[in-house]
């Protein structure tokens, strides 16, 4: 059974950083590619960040975050983390990671697991 539990949300002031984790059991972990993504009240899911399935560990972020936040994997302990600095107050909401198996995609609709998500809520 593939399980994703992600961890490391919580509150904190503009400009502050938070790490995310995202553990994942139950399968080859080397063999997927991990995105982020999150959800504000009200809002669709976006995406955040993807990182590849193993080698060159190719990644890729949204705009909207990029030069602010740093997605890396380590696959000995088959967990991919999702480095936060210089939070904003739009970027609260839960941060959800997702699994895919193969190459990674912004697409939200081809990811096949699902974590429950972290909150992340930044004051101004």
């Amino acid at each position: 059974q593939v399980q994703l539990v992600e961890s490391g949300g919580g509150l904190v002031q503009a400009g502050g950083s938070l790490r995310l984790s995202c553990a994942a059991s139950g399968l080859t972990f080397s063999n997927y590619a991990i995105g982020w993504f999150r959800q504000a009240p009200g809002k669709e899911r976006e995406f955040v960040a993807h990182i590849s399935w193993s080698g060159g560990n190719t990644y890729y972020y949204a705009d909207s975050v990029k030069g602010r936040f740093t997605i890396s994997r380590d696959n000995a302990k088959n967990t991919v983390y999702l480095q936060m600095n210089s939070l904003k107050p739009e970027d609260t909401a839960v941060y959800l990671c997702a699994a895919r198996y193969g190459s990674s995609t912004y697409r939200r609709d081809e990811y096949n697991y699902w974590g429950q998500g972290t909150q992340v809520t930044v004051s101004s």
